[in-house]
C-alpha cells in the first residue's frame, strides 16, 4: 500500500481531465460559448420524464434504496426492451440498472479483467474506458480500427494494424467477423450501446444479438433521452459473469439512484419514442451541416465528429490549437483522449442548440482554414 500522500499505481496512471484541460477558462470566457468537448445535449428531457415531476407523494419509496438489481417493475421493462431489439431470451439473472453506462461497463470489465489482462479497445474510443481497465489492473491496447477495415477480413486484420479514424459505423459483416474471431480466440465481447438509437444511416446491429454468451452490453438514459445527470442505465450479458457484475455494483453504489429509476420507468412508458424520433432528425441534421462545413464525410451516427487538424497545427501543437480555439469560447476534446491520435480533436454538435453549434463550427472552420 502506498503511503501518504501517494495513491495506488492504477490510480496513478489514470488520465484525469479527459474531454479537456481548459475548462477553467469556460467560465471566465466573455461572450458566446461552444461545448463542443463532451457529449450531451441540449434538449431537456421527454415529458413527465423531469426530475421536478416526480413527487415523493406519488411515490411513498422516493427516497429509500431499491434492490441492488434495481426496481422490480423497471428490471421487467428493460428485459422486454433489450429482448425486443436483441432477440436474446434474457431472464432476470442478465440484466441490473447501472448507475449510467459508465458504471456498467466498468461493472463488466471489473467481472471478467484481472491485473494484467490485456483489454482490446477499438480506437478512437470512448476516453472513460481507458481509466476503467487500469482501475482493475488491466492493460488498456488501442487497436486504431476506424478507417483501416474496408472489408471483413480487413476488420480482422485491424486487430494487429494501425490506423486513422473516420467515424463511420462498424457494418453487420464485420462485427459478424470480429465475433467469429472472438469465439476462436475464446475472447469476451463488451459493446456500449448508448448510441443505439442514434444511427442515421441504415439499421443498427445489437452487439448482444451476435454473442449472447460471451457478451455484454451496456446502455443509457443520457444519450439515449437526454437525462445525463440522471445518472442511470442498464447492463445485459451472460448470468454467470452478470452475477460477478451485480457484485460490483453492490459494493460500489449499492444501487442506482431511485429517483431515476422512476424516471427511467415513466420515459419507456411513451413519451420517450417520440423525442428520440425527433431528436434523432434534428441531430442528423446538425451533424450534416456541421460536417459539410468542415469539409468532412457526415456522421452516420452518434453525436461527435472527429477531425484531423494537423494542417492547422502550429508551433504549439494540438494544445496551442485548443487554447486559440477556447479564446474564441470554444472547447473541444483533444484527440489522445480516445487513442493514439496526437493531430485530432473531437466536437460534439448535440451539447448546444443547432444555431449556436454551427456559429461555433464556421469559427473552427475559419481556425482550421476551410
Amino acid at each position: 500500500m502506498p503511503r501518504p500522500p501517494h495513491v495506488s499505481a492504477p490510480v496513478a496512471g489514470i488520465r484525469g481531465s479527459v474531454y479537456s484541460k481548459l475548462l477553467h477558462r469556460l467560465a471566465a470566457h466573455r461572450g458566446e460559448v461552444y461545448p463542443f468537448h463532451v457529449g450531451d445535449t441540449y434538449l431537456p428531457p421527454p415529458a413527465g420524464s423531469a426530475m421536478e415531476e416526480i413527487r415523493s407523494a406519488d411515490y411513498p419509496d422516493l427516497n429509500r434504496y431499491t434492490p441492488p438489481q434495481g426496481l422490480p417493475a423497471l428490471v421487467d421493462a428493460l428485459i422486454e426492451r433489450v429482448r425486443a431489439r436483441t432477440g436474446v431470451p434474457l431472464d432476470r439473472s442478465r440484466l441490473f440498472v447501472t448507475g449510467g453506462a459508465t458504471a456498467g461497463l466498468a461493472n463488466a470489465v471489473g467481472a471478467i479483467a484481472a491485473a494484467g489482462d490485456e483489454v482490446l479497445l477499438l480506437a478512437p474510443h470512448w476516453p472513460l474506458i481507458d481509466g476503467i481497465c487500469r482501475t482493475y489492473g488491466a492493460i488498456p491496447v488501442d487497436v486504431p480500427f476506424f478507417g483501416v477495415a474496408d472489408s471483413p477480413e480487413a476488420a480482422i486484420e485491424a486487430v494487429n494494424t494501425p490506423s486513422n479514424p473516420t467515424g463511420r459505423v462498424v457494418p453487420r459483416s464485420w462485427l459478424e467477423a470480429l465475433v467469429d474471431w472472438a469465439r476462436r480466440e475464446d475472447l469476451w465481447l463488451v459493446f456500449d450501446e448508448v448510441y443505439e438509437d442514434f444511427q442515421y444511416e441504415g439499421g443498427h446491429t445489437p452487439g448482444l444479438s451476435l454473442a449472447p454468451e460471451r457478451a455484454f452490453a451496456a446502455y443509457s438514459l443520457s444519450k439515449g433521452f437526454g437525462m445525463a445527470g440522471y445518472r442511470c442505465g442498464w447492463l445485459a450479458g451472460p448470468t454467470a459473469p452478470m452475477e460477478g457484475a451485480l457484485k460490483l455494483h453492490t459494493h460500489n453504489v449499492y444501487s442506482a439512484p431511485t429517483a431515476s429509476q422512476i424516471a427511467a420507468l415513466r420515459v419507456l412508458g411513451g413519451a420517450g419514442e417520440a423525442w428520440v424520433a425527433s431528436a434523432r432528425e434534428t441531430y442528423a441534421g446538425t451533424g450534416r451541416r456541421a460536417a459539410g462545413r468542415l469539409g468532412v464525410p457526415a456522421p452516420e451516427g452518434s453525436t461527435f465528429l472527429f477531425l484531423d487538424v494537423a494542417a492547422a497545427l502550429g508551433e504549439g501543437g494540438l494544445s496551442g490549437f485548443l487554447e486559440g480555439c477556447a479564446d474564441d469560447g470554444l472547447f473541444a476534446a483533444p484527440g489522445p483522449s480516445f487513442g493514439p491520435y496526437p493531430v485530432h480533436l473531437r466536437i460534439c454538435y448535440t451539447a448546444a442548440p443547432p444555431d449556436v453549434t454551427l456559429r461555433g463550427i464556421e469559427i473552427l472552420a475559419r481556425r482550421l482554414g476551410r
